[in-house]
């Protein structure tokens, strides 16, 4: 049986080349087809459903170190009493706290919502600017959040990076970084800018369903062929 699809048997074959703008295009075309049939992000699903810019940003500062399932329902929870900046801060923090729960951290993320929603009244009179510089003044907001609210709620040019976008780059090889921002920059400079809106959303679901972070379902995978599985020890 061929060691690199054995189930929790170590890679022994030769690596593969790295992809390029020219292979991540060819992978990227085959997983465009294979995505329907995995699950959605889903704050990428709440930014499709909505295109509103401000559920699009909550909804990201509630997933951070939470699962899909607890950030969906704690999101519907939110936004079925408070869909605005305002009407978030009318909420006691007690109520706001009770409405996020169980997400992870969900009292320092209830203080950090409440600080974005006065920082937007007060800076951008209620609405979510739409450029990466200016949602990275928002105290709590990084550059994955920022690159979401642009990509997903806005449509404009950006590069989504998440744990499973960093780690799926590096083990194709097109960057070669040790940290999420360092890769987005990376990623800036190698991939293609027709892929920037749907990179993220593919590898997110590639990521949580197919390309694991140890043991990988390469047996499953339709890109198995060309992907040269850099760091991959064990594979299923």
């Amino acid at each position: 049986m061929n060691p690199r699809i054995t189930s929790h048997k170590k890679i022994e074959t030769a690596r593969r080349a790295p992809l390029d703008a020219r292979g991540v295009s060819r992978v990227l075309r085959v997983l465009r087809r294979e995505a329907p049939s995995w699950n959605a992000p889903i704050v990428g699903f709440i930014a499709v459903q909505h295109r509103d810019p401000f559920r699009t940003l909550i909804s990201c500062i509630l997933s951070l170190r939470t699962k899909d399932a607890t950030t969906a329902a704690a999101s519907l929870r939110l936004f079925e009493k408070a869909h605005t900046p305002e009407a978030i801060l009318a909420l006691s923090a007690k109520t706001l706290e009770r409405l996020i729960y169980p997400v992870g951290f969900y009292r320092t993320k209830a203080r950090v919502i409440r600080g974005i929603c006065r920082d937007l009244i007060d800076k951008f009179d209620g609405r979510v600017p739409d450029e990466i510089d200016a949602l990275l003044t928002l105290k709590g907001v990084g550059r994955k959040t920022a690159n979401l609210v642009v990509t997903e709620a806005y449509g404009k040019p950006g590069i989504c990076v998440d744990t499973h976008v960093h780690r799926i780059s590096n083990r194709w090889g097109l960057v070669r970084t040790k940290t999420p921002d360092k890769t987005e920059i990376a990623l800036r400079a190698v991939l293609p800018a027709r892929h920037w809106l749907e990179y993220n959303g593919i590898l997110v679901a590639f990521g949580q369903t197919i390309c694991n972070p140890t043991s990988p379902w390469c047996s499953r995978c339709k890109i198995a062929a060309v992907c040269p599985r850099i760091g991959v020890v064990h594979s299923r």
